[in-house]
C-alpha cells in the first residue's frame, strides 16, 4: 500500500507517518519549500531515510496533478492546512485558500489522475462553534455554527468532500477531530503553550506564562490515538465520516492548574493575562461524542490526558536541559 499524506511535517503527519510505516506502508508527503530547510522536517528526522519527500503547495494545482498522477497513491491523508485560529484572522485569504482550495486541488488530482484512491479530509470540531446537542455534546448530526474564519473554511472543505464522493463517486471522508496534543504540537497552541511555558518557569529561564481566555473548554486528546482514528476511516468499503473525541471537557484554566500543580507552581504567581491573546468569536465549549466510530469501527483511545500531559512535561524538561 502507497500513502501521499499533506502536511506531513506537522504533528498529525509525523504521528501518521510512523504508524503507516509500521503497518508496512510506502510513506510519501508533501512539504512546503522554507528559505530554512531545517525548520521543514524537523518532526520526521527520525524517519526520514523511510519515507519520499516532495516539495509541493496544496494551493498549488500544477504541483499536486504532478504528484499524485507520479505517485499513484492507494490512500491520500489531506491534513495539509493553515490551522491556527487567530492567525485565520490576521491571514483571512491565506487561511481560506489553504484549506478550501487546497481541498478542492486534492480532490480535483484525484479525479483526474487517481480516481480509486481513498481520500481522507481533516476536518475540524471548531465547524460545530458554539451549537451543541441538548445533552452538551457534538456528534456527526449536530449542526455546524462556525464562529471563525478557519471554522468556515473547514466547513466549506467538508462540504466539498461530500460532493466529490456523491457527484464523482470519490472514495472520500471527513474526520471530524477534535483537539489533539503531543510533545510535536505548535508552540502557538495553547496546550504546548502553557507547558513549555511552565517548564520553563521551573527550569528559572522564564518569570511568567501570558495567557488569553481561561475559561474556553476544550476536549483534548492524544494526537497518536487520533491518526490511528484516521487510519481506520479508510480502511471501510464505504466512506463515512466520524467524530473522533475524548468526551472529556477541560478548561484552560484547569489545563493550567494541573500542569504547575505537577510542577509544584504557584498559579498565581506567575500566570498572567493579556485580552491580546483572546480570540474574537470564542468558541466556549467543545465536547465529542465518539459513540459511533467506537460502535462501527472500534476506535477507542488508549493515552490518558494525564499521561499526555506527563510525557509534554517530560519532553519540554529534557528539551530545556
Amino acid at each position: 500500500m502507497k500513502a501521499l499524506i499533506t502536511g506531513i511535517s506537522g504533528q498529525d503527519g509525523s504521528y501518521l507517518a510512523e504508524l503507516l510505516l509500521e503497518k508496512g506502508y510506502d510513506v510519501c508527503g508533501l512539504v512546503r519549500r522554507h528559505s530554512d530547510a531545517r525548520s521543514q522536517t524537523v518532526r520526521l528526522e527520525h524517519i526520514r531515510s523511510r519515507i519520499t519527500l516532495y516539495y509541493a503547495d496544496v494551493t498549488d494545482c500544477g504541483s499536486i496533478n504532478r504528484i499524485v498522477s507520479e505517485v499513484q497513491p492507494d490512500e491520500i491523508y489531506h491534513l495539509a492546512a493553515q490551522s491556527h485560529i487567530k492567525h485565520g484572522e490576521e491571514m483571512p485569504g491565506y487561511t481560506v485558500s489553504t484549506i478550501v482550495q487546497g481541498t478542492l486541488n486534492v480532490l480535483e488530482s484525484v479525479k483526474l489522475f487517481c480516481p480509486s484512491c481513498k481520500v481522507y479530509n481533516a476536518a475540524s470540531s471548531e465547524m460545530f462553534g458554539n451549537n451543541s446537542d441538548d445533552d452538551g455534546y457534538q456528534r456527526e448530526t449536530t449542526s455546524f455554527s462556525p464562529t471563525s474564519l478557519y471554522a468556515c473554511a473547514k466547513a466549506c472543505a467538508h462540504y466539498l468532500c461530500s460532493a466529490y464522493h456523491s457527484s464523482f463517486g470519490l472514495f472520500v471522508c471527513s474526520g471530524i477531530l477534535f483537539n489533539h496534543e503531543s510533545p510535536r504540537r505548535g508552540l502557538t497552541f495553547v496546550t504546548n503553550k502553557v507547558v513549555k511555558g511552565a517548564v520553563d518557569i521551573a527550569l528559572g529561564n522564564k518569570q511568567k506564562l501570558v495567557l488569553g481566555n481561561l475559561d474556553a473548554c476544550r476536549d483534548w486528546g492524544h494526537a497518536k490515538d487520533y491518526v490511528r482514528a484516521m487510519w481506520m476511516m479508510l480502511q471501510q468499503s464505504e466512506p463515512r465520516g466520524y467524530v473522533v473525541a475524548t468526551g472529556e471537557t477541560r478548561s484552560v484554566g484547569e489545563l493550567v492548574n494541573v500542569v504547575f500543580g505537577k510542577l509544584g507552581l504557584d498559579v498565581g504567581e506567575y500566570v498572567q493575562l493579556d485580552p491580546k491573546f483572546c480570540r474574537s468569536g470564542e468558541v466556549w465549549r467543545l465536547r465529542g461524542d465518539s459513540s459511533l466510530i467506537k460502535a462501527e469501527l472500534g476506535w477507542e483511545k488508549e493515552i490518558s490526558f494525564d499521561h499526555m500531559v506527563d510525557e509534554m512535561i517530560e519532553y519540554w524538561k529534557q528539551e530545556g536541559k
